[in-house]
């Protein structure tokens, strides 16, 4: 087994470590941060990341995790030294390697000879050059190994890996590296330190093209009255584009994807090239927190004044993270434009304020609550119980996909909001159970029943659609209390729906016992006005229709008068 030097503690460093610990090597993590290395050897983990306390620990008792505050102490007899510094978004989008260079000042000249530096810190292409160059030890081969770990299952990304790209100019060294991880099964990728320092940022910026496309799909269909689950397991089966990456939300964030896709859109400026797809992803990206604060209006009503509460703040589900969230950048333009927010999230501190989360500077490595990288607007106040949260809320909406909160009593928050609204960001929740608590669910990328304008095709013995419904092509039939089945005849074609409202929508009518199989008929020519047939949902709520259309209850009571 090997011995292995680990510079830096971030998310990165700390699991190379335990990880290599945990592979059987000897592992010597330093960091600048003397306090941080204290509690780490204590076996405390500051980041929220499953499995990685529990490695440590078995790391620290086995005697193969170890940890210094001395870079230079840390490669004393190693025999490969891995840099896991942070490099982060410099002025101009270009990563920022002043980190990097000066851990290299202090380890360069008392490396071991023979040792084998290991760049695993997501760095420009040319970088692995430059750090030979500032080494300047030619018994010392310099090697390019990304890292490409995912937040919340970093542990097994790295011990059970999709790839292992080894980039280098030495092929001995290159094996040499491979080896460590010990996994014959896992395909490995051999090539040069140029074109493996570009898979890192290619991989993460293809990832964040692909959730943009995903997000501006789901726009598009809640234009079209499709339903964006439904166009992206179509699309899924292909295995030319899988199923990954393909739901919407409120964009894409975290300490990855925006300065990654920054710093590759600086490279290519660099090499006079301009790189309009990744420009438009990361154009839409910023459009969509507006979009969603839109939506957030629109659903809840006026934000000036609005009392709104957020369920999330961290980029996504299982993580400590905020930098660079989403659900912060939402916050920040609901902040914007007047709404007071009170937040709860599973992964952060209770009792902290946050001051939105417009970015002032560049990421740092382990932002934490109070850093100015969070810095903005008005802040969010955070609370570590969702009901509180629900507490006389104007709306709920919720940013981050966390399993808690699909557990919700939600019959209970309905009972605590002012406004029986939840915006879902994420398609997270399930929405009949919301509906069945007498709460509205906006979901992204659904059909909605307002805001289309007239639909004219051409139905059986060539009458629109409109004939056909006056025609009778509309069959009523009922199910239950409250609940209906109905069909829609189209030429050849007949679509099936299943009808629900609670009581309270047909009392609104304010109406001396109104037929309610004609009910649920007019309601359904309404909505035709609206919506092709062919895109109505399967399950139509009444209620959610009465409150997303103004126009809807009067014009019932207009055509059940007539």
């Amino acid at each position: 087994m090997s011995t292995c030097a680990v510079i830096g503690t971030g998310y990165v460093g700390l699991t190379t470590g335990a990880c290599l610990a945990s592979l059987g090597h000897r592992a010597v993590c330093s960091d600048v941060d003397a306090a941080k290395i204290a509690r780490l050897s204590r076996g405390s983990v500051d980041i929220g990341e499953p499995g990685l306390p529990g490695l440590v620990a078995d790391g620290l008792a086995t005697g193969r995790l170890e940890f210094t505050a001395s870079s230079p102490a840390a490669v004393e007899g190693a025999d490969f030294a891995f840099l896991c510094v942070p490099t982060p978004m410099g002025p101009g989008g270009a990563a920022d390697l002043g980190a990097l260079e000066s851990v290299l000042a202090e380890i360069g000249p008392v490396l071991p000879h023979g040792c084998v530096l290991v760049c695993k810190s997501t760095v420009p292409v040319g970088t692995c050059a430059r750090v030979a160059e500032l080494v300047g030890r030619p018994d010392v081969a310099v090697v390019s190994n990304p890292e490409f770990l995912r937040e919340g299952s970093a542990v097994r990304d790295f011990l059970n890996p999709d790839r292992i790209v080894v980039g280098a100019d030495s092929p001995r060294a290159a094996d040499r590296v491979a080896a460590l991880y010990a996994l014959p099964d896992t395909p490995v990728v051999r090539t040069g330190p140029a074109a493996a320092e570009l898979v890192k940022y290619a991989a993460n910026c293809f990832l964040a093209t692909k959730l943009s496309f995903a997000n501006s799909l789901a726009e598009l269909c809640e234009r079209l009255g499709a339903d964006i689950a439904d166009v992206a397991e179509g699309m899924g089966h292909d295995r030319r584009i899988g199923h990954s990456f393909l739901r919407p939300g409120p964009g894409w964030g975290g300490s990855c994807l925006p300065k990654d896709t920054a710093a590759l859109l600086r490279t290519a400026a660099d090499a006079d090239f301009d790189f309009e797809v990744l420009d438009a992803a990361v154009r839409a990206n910023e459009r969509q927190r507006a979009r969603i604060a839109d939506k957030v209006a629109e659903c809840c009503g006026p934000l000036e004044g609005a009392r709104l509460g957020l369920l999330g703040l961290t980029f996504k589900a299982g993580t400590d993270d905020l930098r660079d969230s989403p659900a912060l950048a939402v916050a920040a333009e609901l902040a914007a434009r007047g709404a007071e927010l009170l937040a709860c999230d599973p992964g952060v501190r209770d009792g902290s304020t946050l001051d939105g989360a417009v970015r002032d500077g560049p990421v740092r490595d382990g932002a934490a609550l109070d850093s100015p990288v969070l810095a903005g607007s008005a802040p969010v106040a955070l609370v570590d119980d969702p009901y509180e949260v629900a507490k006389g809320a104007d709306g709920l909406v919720l940013l981050t996909e966390w399993p808690q909160f699909r557990d919700l009593d939600w019959p209970r928050v309905a009972g605590l909001l002012a406004g029986r609204v939840v915006v879902d960001t994420r398609n997270h929740l399930d929405p009949r159970e919301l509906r069945a608590a007498g709460i509205a669910w906006h979901g992204t990328g659904k059909p909605r029943f307002a805001g289309h304008g007239p639909v004219e095709f051409r139905g059986r013995d060539g009458r629109s659609e409109q004939e056909a419904i006056m025609a009778e092509d509309v069959q009523v039939l009922q199910l239950g209390e409250h609940e209906f089945a109905a069909e829609v005849h189209e030429g050849d074609q007949t679509t099936e729906h299943r009808v629900s409202y609670p009581a309270e929508v047909l009392d609104a009518l304010d109406m001396p016992e109104p037929d309610e199989q004609r009910f649920v008929a007019e309601s359904l020519k309404y909505l035709l006005q609206r919506t092709p047939s062919t895109a109505l949902p399967h399950d139509i709520d009444l209620e959610g229709v009465q409150n997303e259309d103004l126009d809807f209850l009067p014009e019932m009571r207009a055509r059940m008068s007539g």
